[in-house]
């Protein structure tokens, strides 16, 4: 008897739909072909014993089961499930004209229990496109899957459920979610914020500003002066999430396993904050099976990375394309996949190895060869990508010690979703641009114009602090996001010096 069951396998964070062909003859045999991985050849000894022990009893025959189409990789072991209830309804004890409506996925344990696997909110997407009324799967991914709308989200605990739930026996209310009502409850819900945050006003603006741009930023400083305290603070300003970049976020984090239980969409921006002994391919992603990386998982949010010349220089260099092109491609022998990578990199560090160069009350012991040294381990054509740096001193006590009342980010971010709503209303019609930091040269030609003053000043600055050309373009990019801060439709000469003044890193005599 041959009988079809639907799985799904995920590439990218896109889910290509998996038939399950299996056929039931005469003979003592089992094969399972169609391009499985370890994992899943692995099934037969999981499947054989789960339904050992739930008190099901496969007859004895020849079991051929081809999983289409034959020349993609299935990986992992979430077929266990599409596979068990195909075996079973080729053997009559499924109902199975029940089964060409359902996508069917879980991992089993060896007591018939189901354990949750990752992708599946990609899986759910594409179920609904593809017209299947239901899916089923572990209890405890129903929450992820039931963000989607149009398709009954079946969640089981064990075997035994999805047998008595397709032959009739056992009615299962789907899980249901509404993610409308559920998105905009968690929108704003920060842990941290930045009236905790006394002192560095100027480190503030800095911030308020890389935000309302989406520019890079690198913060230089001596240990303890708050320099990874302010970044945490970072994603409580950006602009909260449309229901559209929530979703892409979630459907990144369900492809790498990183939704909990709990969590049927994510709600607020993503912070990532990789240890500087982190490999190249664990930032960009890839492996054997490639899988998201750093830079993906902070899609639509924060890249934080401290300490940034303790990272190892091929690590810091494969980030120099992601950064421009806001995406990531991971090519491989017979196939390649695409993750998005449209994220702000937040950056830190020490102006020296000692960390206490430019301190106001700690001498440096570091000589000027060695400072220069470890400015250098930071790459040039990296450093390009970075629009503001900006230098963070230690605050005082009697700042720390103050009891006025801070700025919220709340107030903050009022100012920040303004400015963004300027950039989007002047970028509409041109694809793929959607901030100030994102603008080519022929759109900073076109709308960071300056007035003689503003010329002759930037003129002045490159010639008299020592900036380099490079330069030049990120100081319009940023006078042109301080100038939309205030709703200024032009740069005025104020909105340039403040730009200048945040490119610490590019002055000729900086660090000697």
């Amino acid at each position: 008897m041959l009988v079809k069951t639907y799985g799904s396998a995920v590439f990218g964070i896109n889910a290509t739909t998996i038939t399950v062909e299996v056929n039931i003859s005469t003979g003592i045999a089992f094969h399972l072909v169609g391009l499985p991985d370890s994992a899943v050849k692995e099934s037969q000894q999981r499947i054989n014993a789960a339904l050992k022990n739930n008190g099901i009893e496969l007859p004895g025959k020849k079991i051929v089961i081809n999983m289409a189409p034959a020349d993609i990789r299935k990986e992992g072991s979430a077929y266990d499930l599409t596979l068990a209830v195909g075996m079973m309804a080729a053997s009559g004890l499924v109902l199975s004209e029940e089964l060409e409506k359902y996508i069917i996925m879980g991992e089993l344990s060896l007591d018939g229990s189901l354990n949750p696997i990752k992708g599946v909110l990609p899986i759910a997407i594409k179920a609904r496109e593809e017209g299947f009324i239901g899916f089923i799967l572990p209890k405890q991914n129903a929450r992820e899957a039931a963000v989607v709308n149009n398709l009954d989200v079946i969640g089981v605990e064990n075997i035994t459920q999805v047998v008595d739930f397709l032959n009739g026996k056992l009615s299962i209310e789907p899980t249901v979610v509404n993610t409308r009502e559920e998105f905009y409850a968690g929108i704003e819900s920060y842990e941290t914020d930045f009236s905790d945050v006394r002192g560095q006003e100027n480190v503030k603006r800095a911030m308020e500003i890389a935000a309302a741009g989406g520019h890079n930023i690198i913060m230089i400083g001596p240990p303890g002066a708050g320099k990874t305290m302010l970044a945490k603070r970072i994603p409580s300003i950006l602009p909260p999430f449309t229901l559209q970049e929530a979703l892409e976020t979630t459907k990144i984090h369900s492809v790498a396993g990183k939704i909990d239980n709990h969590t049927a969409l994510m709600t607020t921006r993503p912070f990532r904050s990789p240890h500087h002994t982190i490999s190249d391919v664990a930032l960009v992603g890839g492996g054997t099976y490639p899988q998201p990386g750093e830079i993906s998982l902070a899609h639509n949010g924060v890249l934080f990375l401290d300490e940034l010349p303790e990272f190892q220089r091929t690590v810091l260099e494969v980030m120099r394309q992601p950064l421009e092109d806001r995406v990531i491609t991971i090519s491989r022998a017979k196939f390649s996949v695409e993750y998005p990578a449209s994220f702000m990199l937040v950056a830190s560090m020490n102006p020296c190895p000692c960390g206490y160069y430019n301190h106001p009350e700690k001498d440096c012991v570091c000589s000027p060869g060695i400072r220069q040294k470890y400015l250098n381990k930071i790459s040039g054509p990296l450093l390009d990508r970075i629009d503001i740096h900006i230098e963070v001193v230690p605050v005082p006590f009697e700042k720390l010690s103050g009891k006025e009342a801070l700025e919220s980010s709340h107030a903050i971010r009022e100012r920040v979703a303004k400015a963004r709503e300027t950039q989007m209303e002047r970028f509409k019609d041109i694809t793929g641009i959607h901030n100030n930091a994102q603008m080519s040269t022929r759109l900073i030609r076109k709308y960071c114009q300056l007035d003689a003053t503003g010329s002759q000043l930037i003129k002045t600055a490159m010639e008299k602090v020592g900036l380099s050309a490079r330069a030049y373009d990120r100081i319009l990019k940023v006078s042109r996001t301080i100038a939309d801060l205030e709703g200024s439709e032009t740069i005025l000469p104020h909105h340039l010096a403040e730009a200048i003044q945040y490119r610490s890193l590019d002055r000729d005599n900086w660090g000697s």
